[in-house]
């Protein structure tokens, strides 16, 4: 349950962070900058810049959050000051934001936080502006130019956050952190792959779906951004590790939370259809305890509706039933509260300040207790 973790005294907003604004403002100056570099090679370029500029408004900053407190948790006694943070806190929502856009055509989205996805917007504009070709094929193309210009600049900013570490003198954090950064996009590109692979198996088992959402999601939303933070100021290898498992226990609570909420939560809220996940196939840890308890009739409502790109509201009602009368629904809550108790009994004991001890708190709860 919410507040359930270590004694705090009041809950810091996941944006009651300074160093929050500063990270969006190297988000806007990125942009802007490499806006006069499009601008300059055609007017066509304005309506890419224009879709970025959207997307970026959006989003929570969990990311930038946790590598913010990654890199204050250390203590100012214990720690040089920090230098690049806020850029590597940006790279890592511009890397966030390229991975949605290719993620959003991989699985055939047509909402992303409440309006049409990188790919839909440009095949509908492709339609209205009668051009020739087909108008699929044109936005996904466009989406995955979308998606490489955001994760090229992220590498841009990471590469000034390392080169900040430097110029004050700590070439050693900067490369640590660099370190952190390869290790995050390779195993984000494998874990999307495994997902990829789940969705043509049969069958779910706990261990591939677990190891799915480990790798796709749960590392590079909690784990890896505490890690970068922590690095970047020289944090000490103890506590490098403390980060770590905290943030896999956090971020794997994250990732089933938002499987619930890609098949339970209000499209409203979640600002995407209930019924992508699965229409997609999703192999989530939903469906692989769902699949360990059901009956043939069960099973055979599953098999029937997984993956069906013509799955309608009454499909998904019938999904639904399923998920929750083999207990699988009950089973990802209770594993939820049991991860985040874990990561509350460790940060217990982790040598971090007590205000920064009160944020992972308050972001964990907000990473975890969402209804979007």
């Amino acid at each position: 349950m919410p507040g359930s973790g270590p004694s705090v005294t009041r809950r810091p907003s996941v944006l009651d962070v300074g160093a929050l604004r500063a990270v969006e403002q190297v988000l806007s100056d990125i942009v802007e900058r490499q806006t006069r570099t499009l601008a300059g090679v055609g007017p066509e370029l304005d309506e890419l810049v224009d879709v970025v500029r959207d997307l970026m408004d959006g989003g929570k900053r969990l990311r930038a959050a946790f590598c913010l407190w990654g890199a204050q948790a250390v203590g100012e006694d214990a720690r040089p000051a920090g230098a690049g943070v806020a850029q590597a806190a940006a790279a890592l929502e511009m890397f966030h934001l390229g991975a949605l856009v290719h993620d959003d055509v991989m699985d055939r989205s047509e909402l992303r936080r409440g309006v049409p996805t990188v790919h839909r917007t440009f095949a509908t504009r492709h339609t209205l502006d009668d051009r020739a070709g087909s108008a699929e094929a044109f936005g996904d193309s466009v989406a995955i130019l979308v998606g490489d210009l955001c994760l090229t600049w992220a590498d841009d900013l990471l590469d000034r956050a390392v080169r900040s570490a430097t110029a004050a003198g700590h070439a050693a954090s900067g490369e640590a952190a660099r370190l952190v950064w390869e290790r995050m996009r390779t195993q984000t590109m494998a874990g999307q792959y495994l997902d990829l692979v789940a969705q043509g198996r049969r069958g779910t088992s706990t261990s591939d779906a677990t190891q799915v959402l480990h790798f796709k999601s749960a590392k590079y939303t909690v784990e890896h951004p505490l890690l970068l933070g922590g690095a970047l100021v020289g944090a000490p290898a103890a506590l490098l590790d403390d980060y770590a498992a905290f943030g896999l226990q956090v971020g794997e609570a994250f990732q089933l939370r938002d499987d619930v909420l890609g098949v339970f939560g209000d499209p409203g809220a979640t600002g995407k259809s209930s019924l992508d996940d699965v229409r997609e196939g999703k192999r989530t840890m939903l469906v692989a305890y769902a699949e360990e308890a059901a009956g043939e009739t069960q099973l055979a409502v599953l098999r029937r509706h997984l993956g069906d790109d013509g799955l309608d509201d009454h499909g998904l009602r019938v999904v639904r039933e399923v998920l929750t009368d083999t207990g699988a629904l009950a089973r990802v809550e209770s594993r939820i509260g049991e991860l985040v108790a874990q990561a509350f009994e460790l940060l217990d004991r982790m040598p971090v300040t007590p205000e920064s001890r009160e944020a992972l708190v308050a972001l964990t709860d907000a990473s975890v207790w969402r209804s979007a």
